[in-house]
């Protein structure tokens, strides 16, 4: 529980890095044998690709560092709860268990609307850890869209 904490403040801080840029403040830390392989936060916004997602790009480092795409010992931490396409990758690259902070009521699948990451007919299973830091994680998105609305309102 205690590295859970310690990992999510991380993501949490890699989330803080995308509301600089404007991002939606999602952030994400792969971790395997205690050590960060892998960080990255939302780029989409900056980079105009659907799929510059957090979990995506941190996946893909840490593909890269490691030389492999099976990523079995591997926990990914994540400040908002994968959407379809991120849980896809997730199961795809065999990451063993993932941690989320804030839930997501309009696309969460790792449990909310439904669980992708723990469905048994996938030939992988992630272990799933959901509310991590939650009220954190929630505020700092619920902060940014208050903070863009503003930004909106006052442009018009």
């Amino acid at each position: 529980m205690l590295n859970d904490e310690k990992y999510m403040r991380l993501a949490i801080d890699e989330a803080l890095k995308a509301k600089d840029k404007l991002e939606v403040p999602i952030g994400a830390v792969i971790v395997q044998n205690d050590e960060v392989v892998a960080s990255a936060y939302n780029l989409r916004e900056t980079e105009q690709r659907s799929v510059a997602h957090a979990e995506l790009l941190a996946i893909d480092e840490a593909c890269k560092k490691l030389g492999t795409w099976r990523l079995e010992d591997a926990t990914l931490y994540v400040t908002l709860e994968p959407c379809p396409m991120c849980a896809g990758a997730i199961v795809l690259s065999r990451v063993k268990r993932v941690v989320f902070g804030a839930y997501d009521p309009k696309g969460g699948c790792a449990g909310t609307l439904l669980n992708l990451l723990e469905f048994e007919k996938f030939n992988h299973q992630a272990q799933v850890v959901g509310g991590m830091l939650e009220e954190e994680c929630g505020s700092l998105l619920t902060t940014f869209f208050r903070e863009l609305r503003q930004r909106k309102k006052a442009g018009k």
